[in-house]
């Protein structure tokens, strides 16, 4: 696969280096740096467009704010590539207008905006599917026997964190390692923003760090504490499932709040992030936070 990427600012470079350091720099044929200090509107975005462009498969845009983030699909045209990847990791970085407009630009060219870059999964497109095996959403086995004696990464955050969190829990005893691996993701450190993104009303720092808990309840099979619905007090026809609206999970288009046949909302404990805003939103009380062992499915 070959690999262009746009980079801009801490969050671009960061991502470039690890992304180099895990074995892709042999597939980066062309990097561009972009500056910082750019307006957030820019009319003529066109005279930032690279004046030589390396044929590539994969686009990948990490870093830019603003309007000059519509040189990604004039980018991705002229090298020929069919796939681009532009990461979400501030809530001022791409608003949802500017996104629509970047998707309108280019509708023959698959897009895809992850929020956070650890998020992403495969979307059924060759070349992003095929750095979605490797990079994104995280994937650990485990091996265990009341302490963690072993931890594997099948699938690595881009930004390299899962590796430090890998390596930062093993020794641990296995109930501990679900709330160890947020700490740890704080100290790698993230560079997600913690501003409160409006679309999914959580910080997609923490939306990182659900990513990384999810990985770790899984490769172990439980979680030690989960958002859980009283069925008996649910009236989900009357509330129009507040709790899905408004789950942060549910916004980046991950199935922790489900229904049932009875349209009655269910929490999945291995990707709940325990921020209580479905217990808040909830009009009749039906959802509590519940610290106990989860066995997973």
């Amino acid at each position: 696969m070959k690999l262009y990427i746009i980079s801009s600012g801490k969050y671009g470079s960061r991502i470039v280096n690890s992304l180099a350091e895990m074995g892709l720099a042999s597939s980066m044929v062309g990097l561009e740096e972009i500056p910082e200090d750019l307006p957030e509107f820019i009319d003529d975005f066109e005279q930032y467009v690279p004046k030589s462009i390396s044929q590539a498969d994969l686009i990948l845009a990490v870093g830019l704010f603003g309007d000059i983030n519509m040189i990604v699909p004039i980018i991705a045209r002229e090298s020929g590539a069919q796939s681009v990847i532009i990461p979400i990791h501030d809530p001022a970085q791409i608003p949802p207008g500017l996104q629509r407009e970047i998707e309108e630009s280019a509708p023959e060219i698959k897009i895809v905006f992850p929020k956070p870059f650890c998020s992403l999964e495969p979307v059924g497109d060759t070349y992003i599917d095929e750095f979605a095996q490797q990079f994104g959403r995280p994937q650990l086995e485990i091996e265990s026997n009341g302490l963690i004696k072993k931890v594997k990464v099948i699938r690595t955050a881009p930004c390299g964190s899962t590796h430090f969190i890998a390596e930062n829990i093993e020794g641990l005893p296995a109930e501990e390692a679900e709330l160890e691996s947020g700490t740890k993701l704080h100290n790698y450190p993230c560079n997600a923003s913690m501003s409160t993104d409006p679309v999914v009303g959580d910080t997609i720092l923490h939306l990182a760090g659900y990513q990384v808990k999810e990985a770790v309840r899984r490769a172990l099979g439980f979680s030690m504490k989960s958002a859980v619905v009283d069925h008996e007090t649910c009236e989900a026809d009357e509330c129009q499932h507040e709790c899905i609206k408004h789950c942060p999970q549910a916004q980046i288009g991950i199935d922790t709040v489900t229904l049932n046949e009875n349209e009655q909302a269910v929490i999945d404990p291995a990707s709940c992030g325990c921020c209580e805003i479905c217990i808040q939103e909830c009009p009749y009380g039906s959802i509590e936070l519940e610290e106990k062992k989860f066995e997973l499915e």
